[in-house]
């Protein structure tokens, strides 16, 4: 069995003396793709920021393709091939798109060309600021920039919250092409159950900080009785 690009062995992890997440296990396989779901508040963006370093170890271990790399900095984990995209953005404000895209850019698949072919939009746009952008050429323009690291895996962060729809279907469309495609492994962590399912191979649930529910993606978007439990969703049949 290949060994996993990214896993978690019994991680807790929180602020200061607040444990947010305990007992958090998981294994992402190159080209894997995992939903994070759950209510508000149990530890979803907690896990990614403890995936990049941002939020320390207390116990436990996290291991990139077998290193234990749980007190190494974010900006080398990022370095290894860890791609973070934040709920806020965080685009420079003050840059053109290209310029923001650039700034970071390592070398790899992810260049400029490849970029404007996944968001054409970015390429109409690619002399604008930051600032000039809708919020949903922004949301594009984080997730073009994390790539242009060139990362084996991308952590993405509530990427169609407060979009509108038709923004969200070419998000979808991207993030579908990129892990179908492209073979870049993803952790999702969406409020939205049926378009995290729909875009992932694996989920977990987390309740109270732990997993409480792990499955198949496609097995979960049909069984409305866990979702209900945990999420309070009903999809439709």
């Amino acid at each position: 069995m290949a060994e996993p690009l990214l896993e978690f062995r019994d991680v807790r992890s929180g602020y200061g003396e607040a444990v947010v997440l305990d007992g958090i296990s998981f294994a992402l396989p190159a080209n894997g793709s995992l939903a994070l779901l759950g209510r508000n508040g149990v530890g979803k963006t907690t896990l990614l920021l403890t995936a990049m370093g941002f939020v320390s170890v207390a116990r436990g271990s996290i291991h990139w393709r077998g290193q234990d790399i749980s007190r190494l900095a974010p900006h080398k984990r990022a370095r290894l091939g860890l791609g973070w995209v934040a709920q806020e953005r965080d685009i420079f404000p003050s840059l053109s798109v290209e310029e923001n895209l650039t700034v970071i850019a390592r070398p790899g698949r992810w260049n400029l060309t490849a970029i404007y072919a996944l968001f054409p939009r970015l390429a109409d746009r690619r002399a604008n600021m930051g600032n000039q952008l809708s919020g949903g050429e922004q949301q594009m323009l984080a997730i073009a920039r994390t790539l242009m690291t060139n990362p084996s895996v991308l952590l993405l962060d509530e990427p169609f919250e407060g979009l509108a729809p038709i923004i969200v279907e070419e998000l979808t469309g991207a993030v579908r092409q990129m892990a179908a495609d492209e073979g870049i492994a993803l952790v999702l962590v969406e409020q939205h159950a049926e378009v995290a399912l729909r875009l992932t191979q694996d989920a977990i649930i987390l309740e109270r900080g732990m997993i409480a529910h792990r499955a198949k993606s496609a097995d979960l978007l049909r069984d409305n009785a866990t979702l209900e439990r945990y999420l309070g969703l009903k999809l439709g049949a």
